[in-house]
């Protein structure tokens, strides 16, 4: 029922993320093969329910109490043992047990399927369950890439050894994942690596400090050492998987020497490493390190911006709800200009990254089963999410914030939480400046930009086929790439990288939202909405406009606005009736 309006403040708990959220049930129908949706549909509603009440009460509870380290225990023995939050532990049970985040992608038998469940579902799961949780999706996406990476670089016996262990959904038999990579000398710049390893007696033993290590006390870490008489530079790295208990059941030799306090993330344990001879195992060729930790990182950077997707879309949601149901000089918040000029900027950059991982999701998909020139694209897409996906998280969550007012800044609710958080994804996996400068580096070295060009193209006739007019975002597509192109191979236009990338960012996704509006048109139900927010795309942030004059709606009409904004929050029974239906 809709909630009316009265004194008190509005507040949400216990809407269905997904129920309440039309254009996930449209993308996910339409990502999401026909003989996948009577299994994962269902999977979709019910995280949704757990998020709007269980979840987010877990959730508020655990940032609230932060892990602690204890060093020794109470007869002096050494025990470095991370003491995590009975909700924090609560919520690692349904990521990692009820529903296999981690584990979905790598073996058959999450919800009963008799294979490997595709990309789009655990990143779609992901992307609701975030807008409960954000601190435990670090170990969740550490542990899936782990996972990937040993399995497509690391020896038979090694895979033999943890994989098992790595995708099981027992929390007993589980073991968690995390990425030890860097120093305080050694942060972007990762080829200053300074960590050693050395063969002794045929065992490698790493010997260094690893400054920053998420969910450090994981019982499996890859790390990045220099083998001794490696070259210099990240051609002389090897990848190496640290276990934190030797198979003798020993404690490996390496400490954590404290938990960070930090800004977010609260719930989910960050520490410093000392490597003191530490065993571990090689994993794919010497000096081949730094290119086999990318694709872990890419996977990361993939999985950062389906997490600043869904925070995006939990501040609209909030924002929505609020102006929907609260009052103000005698009228709706929704119903003011200004209000509603701030939640349509909102809504569009949210959707734009919405629309910009999922169908990323299909890329890898196709790239993983052996389509090279996908896997060009992908090079790309993922670095430019990294890039402009987190950063607009940021800006996304400090205006929901604003939208709820002074309550938005007290910790009982979670704008604070959620502002917080957003500001992880643009710091780790790389800054900004280093990920807008991988995008130039995959636009010179990896042919990427071509295949980009040569994907979009493809996107844009499917919608010349079926009677869209593709003319202006062809030709700001077109611009865009062109720019990219010159700056990424002029190093005197590096500082104007940042500038090309958004650019990219914004008409490919102003393409892939067209795409998916010809493709869902004829869904019962479907309003045309990814068009004309693809049309506000264009307007907004492609067009160049004169900063001093009086702004215009650009072709949206109030009834355009009054229903996009209508839309991007149902009726809560109206929808779980439709749900139930599918």
């Amino acid at each position: 029922m809709t909630p009316l309006i009265h004194k008190n403040i509005p507040d949400s708990a216990g809407m269905n993320a997904y129920a309440a959220d039309t254009a996930l049930q449209d993308l996910a129908w339409l990502y999401l093969d026909t003989g996948d949706q009577p299994r994962l549909l269902p999977e979709l509603d019910r995280m949704g329910e757990l998020v709007g009440r269980h979840l987010e009460s877990l959730a508020l509870t655990a940032d609230k109490n932060p892990p602690t380290l204890q060093i020794r225990a109470r007869n002096g023995a050494d025990l470095e043992l991370v003491h995590k939050h009975p909700s924090y532990v609560e919520l690692e049970r349904y990521a990692f047990g009820e529903f296999g985040l981690a584990a979905m992608s790598h073996r058959a038998g999450v919800f009963g399927a008799d294979a490997k469940l595709p990309p789009m579902i655990k990143y779609a799961l992901v992307y609701l369950f975030v807008q409960a949780e954000f601190g435990l999706c670090c170990p969740l996406s550490m542990t899936d890439s782990l996972t990937r990476t040993l399995v497509k670089f690391g020896s038979k016996e090694l895979i033999d050894q943890y994989f098992d262990q790595l995708t099981s959904q027992d929390m007993d038999a589980l073991f968690q994942g995390s990425m030890f990579m860097t120093e305080q000398v050694a942060g972007s710049d990762v080829g200053a690596i300074e960590t050693t390893a050395k063969l002794v007696d045929g065992e490698w033993k790493l010997s260094g400090d690893k400054w920053f290590c998420s969910n450090p006390d994981a019982a499996l870490g890859m790390v990045l050492a220099r083998p001794e008489g490696g070259a210099d530079g990240t051609g002389g790295l090897s990848l190496f998987l640290l276990p934190r208990v030797l198979p003798d059941g020993t404690k490996n030799s390496y400490r954590i020497l404290r938990l960070k306090e930090k800004m977010g993330t609260k719930s989910m344990a960050s520490g410093e490493i000392a490597l003191e001879g530490a065993t571990a195992y090689l994993v794919g060729d010497p000096g081949q390190g730094f290119k086999q930790m990318t694709d872990m990182i890419n996977m990361s950077r993939l999985a950062n911006g389906v997490r600043s997707a869904g925070l995006m879309r939990r501040a609209v949601s909030e924002a929505l709800f609020i102006s929907k149901n609260r009052t103000a000089f005698g009228k709706r918040l929704i119903d003011l200009p200004l209000m509603r000029r701030q939640l349509m900027k909102m809504l569009v950059t949210a959707e734009q990254g919405r629309s910009m991982v999922f169908h990323t999701a299909q890329v890898l998909q196709a790239a993983d089963a052996g389509d090279s020139e996908i896997a060009k694209v992908l090079r790309i897409l993922t670095p430019l999410i990294k890039f402009r996906t987190c950063r607009d998280a940021r800006k996304v969550a400090g205006d929901g914030m604003e939208v709820r007012g002074g309550c938005g800044y007290i910790e009982e609710w979670s704008d604070a939480r959620v502002l917080r958080d957003a500001h992880l994804g643009s710091i780790w996996e790389g800054t900004s400046n280093i990920v807008a400068l991988d995008v130039a580096r995959a636009t010179r070295r990896a042919g990427s930009l071509d295949a980009l060009r040569t994907y979009v193209e493809k996107l844009l006739a499917v919608v010349s086929e079926k009677g869209g007019d593709t003319t202006v975002v062809a030709e700001m597509f077109t611009r865009a790439t062109d720019l990219l192109e010159t700056v990424a191979n002029d190093r005197a236009g590096e500082a104007d990288v940042r500038l090309a990338a958004s650019a990219v960012y914004n008409a490919t996704s102003a393409a892939i939202m067209m795409w998916e509006d010809v493709q869902l048109t004829g869904r019962a139900g479907y309003s045309g909405d990814r068009k004309t927010l693809a049309n506000a795309v264009i307007a907004h942030k492609l067009r160049a406009r004169d900063p001093l004059a009086q702004t215009d709606a650009d072709g949206l009409t109030d009834i355009d606005i009054d229903g996009l904004l209508d839309r991007a929050l149902a009726d809560h029974d109206a929808v779980s009736q439709k749900v139930a239906a599918q």
